[in-house]
């Protein structure tokens, strides 16, 4: 298997990784090399840097589906067969849609949208982030419009809490407490504390104490009206699983050549095997190549004093110039050496899955030439 094979043959490669290690340009290289290949992608990013729009020469890059200009993904001038969009993923409207999608009635939507509670959670609860863009994920492979969709799943501390966030917020919204301060709103239509018992009467005045009386009864009112959409975040989070365990699925591990990173892409690897959850590939990114064998200093030196434009300067000044970059030179084998080790742990669990490996380059990668020489890398024989 090769990544060519891979966006070939795949509908949702998502890319995991922990944070900083390049997802997002990984990501929009994908895209641009499936766009390349004939293929309508669509690249999801989630980082809040907003350095996917730059690179794909976008001006304005949010929640609506943007195309690409064609000119931006054309190689080397020429027309390109398939197509690129970009989408920026915006937690808050993206729990909307959840929210309008599975109610009728427009005052109760403006109730929950206008609850504090309700904003709160849409916004800061753990795994809420992620649990948005997999939904979003879920609503864009239902419409079927694109060949190929790309995640860049969100900047965390662990990129294992991904797979595990659908869960995570269906639990809390769905938890026996919530359901416990709801039951005597149900019956009645608003809060009471007589109605919850001499027991949850005197929890709760105490409770009162720390957050208010009214933030009791926003979160009375909040469990109370989100309680005919608590079904619909159930089905999204089942509707979530479901797609993740689909064969047209790949996870792209990203990952930089740092112990750390190195460590838990093994850990993500063993994780999607536990799981049975398609492997697609790894990348690892900004990896010091290795050079040729260092030349003599005494070589050096000879090299250098060939150098027509190098004449006038004094021998004493070769020797220092000599050593400098003998020094550097040997510092930079030196990482390549240890990158070379992380390299090797990643293919140890590879399999045959394809590992790219993308070298540091001497450039920024900020634009659509930049994403190109990715490109190459993840497209190379």
């Amino acid at each position: 298997m090769t990544f060519p094979e891979l966006i070939a043959q795949r509908r949702i490669l998502i890319c995991v990784g922990s944070g900083g290690v390049g997802k997002t340009t990984t990501a929009a290289a994908l895209g641009l090399a499936a766009a390349r290949a004939g293929k309508k992608a669509l690249v999801l990013t989630i980082d809040p840097a907003r350095r996917l729009a730059n690179s794909l020469g976008l001006d304005l890059l949010d929640h609506r589906e943007r195309r690409v200009p064609d000119d931006k993904i054309a190689q080397g001038g020429a027309p390109v067969a398939g197509s690129l969009h970009a989408l920026m993923l915006d937690q808050k409207q993206a729990f909307d849609e959840i929210v309008e999608s599975y109610t009728t009635d427009p005052g109760q939507r403006q109730r929950i949208f206008g609850n504090r509670i309700y904003q709160q959670i849409s916004t800061t609860l753990t795994g809420s982030h992620e649990y948005a863009a997999m939904a979003k994920l879920q609503a864009l492979a239902a419409t079927g419009r694109y060949d190929l969709i790309v995640l860049d799943t969100p900047p965390t501390q662990n990129a294992l809490d991904f797979l595990d966030s659908p869960k995570k917020v269906s639990d809390a919204i769905d938890s026996p407490a919530l359901q416990w301060l709801l039951k005597p709103y149900l019956e009645t239509g608003q809060f009471s504390l007589k109605l919850v018992g001499i027991g949850g009467a005197f929890v709760l005045k105490r409770l009162a104490r720390f957050v208010g009386s009214r933030f009791l009864e926003d979160m009375a009112q909040f469990v109370g009206e989100f309680n005919t959409v608590l079904g619909g975040f159930r089905e999204r989070a089942r509707a979530v699983n479901l797609l993740l365990r689909q064969p047209d699925v790949g996870f792209v591990l990203v990952s930089g050549p740092d112990p750390m990173s190195v460590d838990e892409t093994v850990a993500f690897q063993r994780r999607l095997v536990e799981q049975g959850l398609q492997l697609g590939g790894f990348v690892l990114n900004r990896i010091h190549p290795r050079g040729p064998e260092a030349v003599s200093r005494a070589a050096l030196l000879e090299l250098l004093e060939a150098r027509p434009e190098l004449r006038g300067y004094a021998p004493d000044d070769f020797i220092q110039v000599a050593s400098d970059l003998d020094r550097t030179y040997r510092d930079f084998q030196a990482l390549a050496e240890m990158d070379g080790q992380a390299v090797g742990r990643i293919r140890a669990v590879a399999g045959g899955a394809p590992l790219v490996e993308v070298p540091l380059f001497d450039q920024d990668i900020h634009d659509v030439d930049g994403l190109s020489l990715i490109v190459r890398q993840l497209t190379a024989a």
